[in-house]
């Protein structure tokens, strides 16, 4: 019986051990390879630069997690969660850099070039272009995001729809930084868009209502000719979601929350659906899953079909229910080069417009605002309108 209990023990401790030395392990590369490129790695600067950086770099591999946990922990202190944040997209794009500066230092090598001048030209070239991405990632992250045009031909969709325009905003992530003034712009740009159907993806905010009420007050003033949808995504199962999902109907729109309505123009019909995140199911909160045959139960099956869900991940089951478009968020688009090819695989597509399976087509937004680092590298945020055209 003592040997029972015991195994499962076991199994109880090990599971936080790996993950601890895995993230460990990932904070010690961050902060070491840069550390190593700039401050050491053949350049011989003078011993209180080299102090300097070791403290600059090794402080910051102390501080980070502290920070971290200090604001994005229970407390929730948005300074503290600024400061990691930032740090967090530092010394990704330090990280980077450096690696490809270790590529410049073979071919410098192959050239002939020598320490200690080989050494400083990695070190320095690497801080210049990790300064120069990052004021630029900072300005793209900031403001308030270009209109992406996207037309999406459907083939069971009737005459009178043709031309009906979807508006996408998704990943808000309203949080630490106060983005007040940002929000109120992105719905200055998607009421000047015409919507006649303006849907919200979800990862709406960081933090509860009660937190990112200022932030999100704008949404409460966005106009559709037709509906107003929101679904919700992985982050409000880290908050609190139903608090989000009843603000969300208090500000006038219609929470998706595994369920639909459908919209008319022109004498036809479409159905608009959303289903919870896929993470909903594991949130311990009653009554969230995603949820596709509750969101479409009593549909009409020869109407066209618009599904709201977070995640590109959940096209499985769109393809498996006759969705025709299933529009989506999450990826951010990578948000910092070359973070992308990561989440490529975990996710099926990272942006854009794809087929799935025989009827079902799936477009990705690159998302309206960003997660924690206040930069975006090579993947601009973007506010979408989806055109569909009758095929």
């Amino acid at each position: 019986m003592s040997e029972s209990v015991a195994v499962p023990a076991r199994r109880s401790l090990l599971r936080p051990l790996i993950f601890g030395l895995t993230i460990t392990a990932i904070l010690a590369l961050l902060f070491l390879v840069p550390w190593y490129t700039i401050v050491l790695g053949g350049a011989h600067w003078p011993t209180p630069v080299v102090a300097l950086g070791s403290v600059v770099f090794l402080g910051g591999a102390v501080a980070f997690p502290v920070l971290m946990m200090a604001g994005h922990g229970r407390n929730h202190r948005d300074r503290a969660a600024r400061t990691a944040d930032t740090m967090l997209g530092v010394v990704w794009v330090l990280f980077v850099w450096s690696v490809l500066g270790n590529v410049l230092r073979a071919a410098l090598a192959a050239g002939g070039v020598a320490d200690p001048t080989r050494g400083r030209v990695v070190a320095l070239s690497a801080l210049a272009v990790s300064a120069v991405l990052l004021v630029w990632g900072n300005v793209e992250a900031m403001r308030v995001p270009r209109v992406r045009r996207v037309d999406v031909p459907i083939e069971r969709l009737g005459a009178g729809l043709d031309g009906l325009k979807v508006v996408l905003i998704t990943d808000t992530h309203y949080g630490p930084i106060n983005r007040a003034k940002w929000s109120n712009g992105v719905i200055d740009k998607v009421n000047e868009l015409d919507a006649d159907v303006l849907a919200h993806t979800g990862d709406i905010a960081d933090g509860t209502v009660s937190m990112r009420r200022e932030q999100a007050a704008p949404l409460g003033r966005a106009k559709a000719k037709l509906a107003r949808t929101y679904v919700t995504g992985n982050h409000e199962y880290f908050g609190e979601a139903q608090g989000w999902l009843d603000h969300m109907r208090e500000l006038g729109w219609t929470p998706l929350h595994n369920r639909h309505l459908v919209v008319e123009r022109g004498g036809d019909r479409l159905v608009v659906a959303g289903v919870d995140d896929r993470t909903a199911g594991g949130s311990g909160l009653g009554g969230h899953r995603a949820d596709h045959a509750a969101a479409l139960a009593g549909a009409d099956p020869d109407l066209p079909v618009l599904l709201l869900a977070h995640q590109p991940k959940q096209i499985d089951d769109a393809v498996a229910h006759g969705v025709d478009l299933q529009i989506s968020g999450h990826t951010h688009g990578g948000q910092m080069w070359p973070f992308n090819f990561l989440v490529r695989l975990d996710q099926p597509t990272v942006a854009g417009l794809s087929r799935h399976g025989a009827r079902t087509q799936l477009y990705t937004s690159r998302g309206t605002g960003f997660w924690g680092p206040p930069f975006r590298i090579f993947a601009p945020s973007e506010i979408t309108v989806l055109t569909l055209r009758k095929n």
